[in-house]
């Protein structure tokens, strides 16, 4: 506490409060208490009473007090979290707010996308030192497995809405559950049965015992863990190696709970497991003790995310350490990618951690002298990057569709592949048509008047006035020019719209309203296609570009991005790159023969190319099965800002996927081709 000291001098002479209840704030007042003048105790969940001689104070009560230094004693995790809570309070009303180490916890820090700021070891050097030692210890959470939230307290907030939807409301459900495990973890390591029995006895009762509860937030839990695989693979290689590897966690599940961790995540075969509440006794009180009793004169060596209780702690006993940063940490250590400010709801913190718990699975960052930020995979490019987005929009269709009693939807090719699988899991009640359909399919169906042949003209090709004949009308004749050219793709229009409407017929297509899908478009496909329906047709567009194009056209139309919105948005820098990766893994539909088939245009996509988005689209998929799995439904909210924060990081974050660099992005109704790493930038 050596920074600290000098913090202290400069306030000796001013009215400080200490953020924290915990055992950490007794030692801290034992060692300084005397040397400043403390107005009182804060906490997140208690604003009265008195403990260790001082007042317990609210926030607000600081500023009348005369407070000019709010000292947070709590782990550094912890002091993230509170500076995020108090921090603005803080900056209004001039108060300082230091963690107990002396940092700064106002101070604006620069995003960063590498760890060279961070001290940190290489896997090698972990090998190495478990190779020296005689006892390996590993802890459990956040070291060998870790959780899709924000924070482990995003669990308790889980756990409230699900007891909200089976009708049981406990006030102040989350604040409770983390009151009775900072009360009783004073003295002791509970169980999870004994916190809920004192959120229980605190809250009055209610329709539910603290055994149902311990159960509910175990499965809730569960639902969430997943394991650090290079972490796991550390673990199991000592094993291999004959070393004895223990697991020494604190936890209030039960050793056969921690069991079925092992089991689910392949952590068996170790020496022994100790589990605090086991031993009634955690990390920070006496659990190392244990570990040294079980194994007296080995060298120990345990391996754990936490600064204090497996670094500091273990140090204290005797047992050498290595820290493996947790993903919480080395989020927070990058300043959260700067998007903390648009992290808000229940919602938001679990896209965050889903984020964290892929990008941040690995504690190996350091391993390259760059330490730069990077994706491996297609699969966490659409599971980081992409997912998010494509996640919100397609629960506001779902939720925009039944609202106007939209009982089919056209999704058309090629973009509505992906999107239209997404949407039949969310709403099944709708029929869902994966229709085959494409500008050029619907405008050489659609021509019927010079007027219409001007339009599509108007859209400027980048190539010469024959290639432009051949992609948008499917006219070969080199000569065909003038008024010619213009009878040629009408009388080809009539012939188009009888075929495409024999392909329509198979579809069973029922006599009502039609809503449709389109991912970025003027509505051009739309305009044309909408003539060959009786019914009326609505548009449902990620994204409609130029819509004072259309506006004479009499298109029904509903964007995700409004006008205003995608003009302060960053969504025009990269959705080219969304449109590349939600595409079908099958060629582009040119038009339809006489039985009402599909005739394909010549596939210019590689395999290599199409099992790259593939593997993308599996990571868009698997993000959403999670996001529907975690959070229930009354919870779910969109937030494009945070939204486009995640997908901005595919031009910030280095990109080892060669097959995705190699992409091209194709627009042939344009006649334009791009190269992915120009549109990365």
């Amino acid at each position: 506490m050596g920074d600290v000291k000098e913090l202290l001098k400069r306030y000796q002479n001013e009215k400080i409060a200490l953020y924290g209840l915990g055992t950490e704030t007794e030692r801290f007042l034992t060692e300084f208490g005397d040397r400043i003048m403390v107005a009182g105790l804060l906490d997140g969940f208690r604003e009265s009473g008195n403990l260790y001689k001082y007042p317990i104070i609210s926030i607000q009560e600081t500023v009348s007090m005369g407070v000019r230094l709010i000292l947070v004693v709590a782990r550094p995790g912890s002091c993230k979290v509170i500076a995020r809570r108090i921090g603005a309070f803080c900056r209004e009303n001039e108060i300082a707010l230091c963690d107990v180490r002396g940092r700064n916890l106002l101070e604006n820090r620069t995003v960063s996308y590498n760890f060279q700021h961070l001290a940190g070891k290489t896997l090698q050097e972990l090998l190495d030192r478990i190779s020296a030692a005689d006892i390996v210890s590993f802890d459990l959470f956040d070291t060998l497995v870790t959780r899709k939230v924000r924070t482990y307290t995003d669990i308790f907030d889980l756990l409230d809405l699900k007891l909200r939807e089976k009708g049981i409301v406990i006030p102040d459900f989350a604040r409770l559950r983390l009151c009775a495990e900072k009360e009783l973890s004073r003295e002791w390591a509970p169980r999870l049965e004994q916190i809920y029995e004192f959120v229980l006895e605190k809250a009055g009762g209610s329709f539910v015992s603290a055994s149902e509860l311990a159960e509910m937030e175990w499965e809730t839990d569960c639902s969430v863990l997943v394991p650090r695989e290079q972490v796991c693979d550390v673990f199991r290689k000592a094993i291999r190696d004959g070393k004895q590897v223990v697991i020494t966690t604190d936890s209030y599940y039960s050793m056969g709970q921690i069991k079925d961790i092992q089991i689910r995540f392949g952590l068996e075969n170790c020496d022994r497991v100790l589990v605090s509440c086991e031993y009634g006794t955690s990390k920070t009180q006496n659990l190392f003790k244990v570990l040294q009793d079980k194994y007296r004169g080995a060298e120990i060596l345990h391996i754990g995310d936490d600064e204090v209780s497996d670094i500091e702690k273990a140090s204290a006993n005797g047992i050498d350490t290595y820290q493996v940063y947790s993903g919480e940490e080395l989020f927070d250590a990058l300043d959260g990618l700067g998007m903390e400010s648009n992290i808000a709801t229940m919602a938001d913190r679990l896209k965050t951690g889903l984020f964290i718990s892929q990008m941040f699975n690995s504690p190996f960052w350091f391993e390259d002298k760059g330490c730069a930020l990077s994706v491996q995979d297609a699969f966490g490019i659409g599971y980081l990057f992409c997912a998010p987005l494509i996640t919100d929009f397609v629960l506001w269709m779902k939720e925009r569709s039944e609202a106007q009693n939209f009982t089919q939807i056209l999704f058309c090719a090629r973009d509505g592949y992906l999107i239209g699988r997404l949407f039949r899991k969310v709403s099944p009640g709708i029929k869902s048509v994966y229709f085959l359909a494409s500008r050029m399919a619907a405008i050489r169906a659609g021509m019927e008047s010079v007027g219409d042949i001007a339009y599509v003209d108007s859209m400027k090709y980048s190539g010469d006035a024959g290639d432009a004949l051949r992609t948008r009308f499917g006219i070969a004749t080199d000569n065909c020019k003038g008024k010619e050219r213009n009878r040629e793709i009408i009388a080809k229009a009539v012939i188009q719209r009888g075929n495409y409407n024999r392909y329509i017929g198979k579809l069973n297509i029922r006599d009502e309203d039609i809503a449709m899908f389109d991912f970025v478009a003027k509505g051009t496909m739309q305009l044309y296609l909408q003539k060959l329906f009786p019914q009326r047709m609505k548009g449902f567009y990620f994204l409609q570009l130029e819509p004072e194009f259309m506006a004479d056209k009499g298109l029904d139309i509903q964007p995700f991005y409004s006008d205003e919105e995608k003009d302060k948005s960053m969504i025009f820098d990269n959705y080219y790159i969304l449109e590349t990766i939600l595409t079908s893994p099958y060629p582009q539909t040119e038009e339809f023969d006489g039985g009402g088939n599909p005739v394909f245009a010549a596939e210019t996509r590689s395999r290599k190319d199409i099992q790259c988005f593939e593997r993308a689209q599996k990571g868009i998929y698997a993000y959403f099965e999670d996001y529907l799995r975690i959070l229930p439904e009354n919870a779910r909210e969109e937030n494009k800002k945070l939204d486009e924060s995640f997908l901005s990081l595919v031009n910030k974050v280095q990109i080892k996927d060669e097959s995705f660099l190699a992409l091209k992005i194709e627009d042939p109704f344009f006649g334009r081709i791009t190269d992915m790493k120009d549109m990365l930038g």
